[in-house]
């Protein structure tokens, strides 16, 4: 793959070229010049856009696409092509599928279904058999066929021993065991936040106290075993507190927080529209400032879309029998510039790497092509025409965004709106 991209302007604060506009050539998937102009003596293909800024390839830590088994909600193939239009070089892919993926075999699957595409998957096993909390699943053969994390999607261990001994086991092989932030007892029936809007609303609460208390014994049983924790999607102001002394212990703990979670409350339920209908359920604005201020000093290490496509037959329905759960990646980058500047929200799409064994290429000379390729300034609002994904519940239709994507160059592959 050769292109010249024309007029870019690189926001990559490890890069020598960062904030300058600059000629990109690539060739053979890699970057083989930076310069204010360069010629195409070869007639290559040129990308040339409005405002065009590239930056490192954007990375994604939870997304679900439902295949194998719930294809029509959302296919390995479509998802991928829709992160990469949204952005996304790489993304962490949920064990919520039919079967749960929870094997070697499964991670193979997923794995090969994937191949030789723009966008990277990297494979999350299921923590127990079936994610039914009971038994651990076959951990190490699943980081053998390529798993990077351990996780029983928005389904929490409700047995204590059960998450010690899963710390305790995975840490002989550095895998990480990934935790949801509820204490199911204490949530009960709820549906949405407790607070006044349940109230008002006459809708069962999730009380904060849910989520701070599993927390809490989590942290609890890290320290006991010295593992590795990640606790995805947390969503109070408390949450924030508990991480922020974790990590002051120096405990191996990271976290991320959905972006729905930042940037909309539970006053958005005043309609009972089943597309605000996510777990953990909005909070309210303090709980947001709360997450905002903990991704500005790094006590919140990454964001998520917690991409979840749900078929119309599951969300058109009454808000207590829906099912939980927004898309994301399409408004992810637009979403987020509503609260963060370009710089920052760059950096917040990309710093979670590390964790997920995701390797990092700068844009220098030398490098393997990984970029994405946005519009920081454009505004607009998002509709159903924005839309890659095959299901439709955004939580964000309708909204004023900051910022488009043009898609992505990767794996010796370009993907383009």
């Amino acid at each position: 793959m050769n292109v010249l991209i024309k007029s870019a302007t690189i926001v990559d604060s490890k890069s020598d070229f960062h904030n300058e506009t600059v000629d990109i050539l690539i060739e053979k998937g890699r970057i083989s010049k930076i310069s204010k102009r360069i010629s195409n003596p070869n007639n290559y293909r040129e990308i040339k856009r409005d405002n065009l800024h590239v930056s490192q390839g954007w990375f994604d830590s939870s997304v679900s696409f439902g295949e194998p088994g719930f294809e029509e909600r959302e296919t390995i193939e479509n998802g991928l092509k829709t992160a990469a239009q949204s952005g996304f070089t790489a993304v962490a892919l949920n064990a919520n599928a039919n079967p749960i993926i929870d094997s070697f075999a499964d991670i193979t699957f997923v794995k090969a279904k994937a191949q030789n595409k723009a966008t990277s998957l990297y494979p999350i096993g299921a923590l127990t058999k079936s994610s039914d909390g009971e038994d651990l699943a076959e951990l190490f053969d699943m980081k053998n066929a390529g798993a990077v994390a351990y996780y029983d999607y928005q389904r929490p261990i409700s047995n204590p021993n059960l998450m010690k001994i899963a710390l305790q086991y995975a840490s002989n092989f550095d895998g990480m065991v990934c935790s949801f932030p509820q204490e199911s007892k204490i949530t009960g029936n709820g549906v949405v936040n407790e607070h006044i809007n349940s109230t008002r609303l006459g809708l069962k609460g999730n009380p904060a106290l849910a989520e701070e208390l599993q927390i809490s014994r989590d942290l609890f049983l890290l320290e006991y075993t010295s593992g590795k924790l990640h606790i995805p999607t947390i969503s109070t102001a408390r949450s924030v507190e508990l991480i922020r002394a974790a990590k002051a212990k120096k405990l191996d703990v990271s976290c991320s927080v959905a972006i729905h979670n930042l940037v909309l409350t539970d006053d958005e339920l005043n309609g009972f529209d089943t597309r605000y209908k996510v777990l953990p359920p909005l909070r309210t604005q303090k709980d947001c400032d709360a997450l905002i201020e903990g991704l500005k000093d790094g006590t919140i290490d990454m964001v998520t879309t917690d991409h979840n496509p749900i078929d119309i037959e599951d969300k058109k329905v009454e808000f207590d029998h829906a099912m939980y759960g927004t898309i994301g990646l399409e408004s992810a980058f637009g979403a987020l510039q509503t609260e963060f500047t370009t710089k920052k929200a760059i950096q917040l799409l990309t710093q979670g790497k590390s964790r997920f064994g995701v390797k990092t290429n700068t844009i220098a000379l030398g490098e393997d092509a990984d970029l994405s390729l946005f519009n920081p300034d454009a505004r607009y609002t998002f509709r159903k025409s924005d839309i890659t994904s095959r299901s439709k519940n955004s939580a964000f239709l309708g909204k004023e965004l900051k910022g488009i994507t043009y898609g992505v160059i990767a794996n010796n592959k370009i993907v383009l709106k």
